[in-house]
């Protein structure tokens, strides 16, 4: 049977996203009453996009698709050990400087040059930590450049 792979995989992730998304919704209303746009609004968008993508996977899975073997799958697993680390370190360290670590890793093992890594994940954590905390109002943890 082909795609059997892609299908249990998108099972996999459509279980994931409904669990990542009922947990979203579970979160407490904020002081003052509902707003538009509140901390359940972007996990809640993820997950209905990770839903669509696990269905689709699943009702239109690749024929031809292999597992990789060797290095493509350790830089694989290395990915998914860097994202669990940086899950792990956002609040501790906040998010400038653990996105700036886990950017700068995953683009550094993408090919890009130590410097230009690093440089690209600090403009990039900035820039997400300016926009969400000033221009859309939710906060990201500041971590150890919390200022008192």
């Amino acid at each position: 049977m082909t795609g059997l792979g892609d299908r249990i995989l998108g099972l996999g992730l459509l279980v994931l996203a409904v669990a990542y998304g009922w947990v979203a919704q579970q979160w407490p209303e904020p002081f003052g009453g509902a707003e538009g746009v509140g901390p359940e609004t972007f996990p809640t968008i993820l997950a209905v996009v990770l839903v669509a993508g696990s269905i689709y996977l699943m009702i239109k899975p690749d024929p031809d698709a292999e597992w990789p073997l060797g290095k493509p799958a350790l830089e694989l697993v290395v990915s998914v050990v860097v994202l669990l680390v940086y899950a792990l370190l956002l609040e501790p360290l906040g998010f400038i400087i653990a996105t700036t670590l886990a950017v700068g890793t995953l683009s550094w093992r993408m090919g890009a040059t130590p410097t230009r890594a690093f440089v690209s994940g600090l403009l990039s954590a900035v820039l997400v930590f300016v926009l969400f905390n000033y221009g859309l109002s939710l906060s990201l943890p500041a971590g150890l450049l919390e200022v008192n």
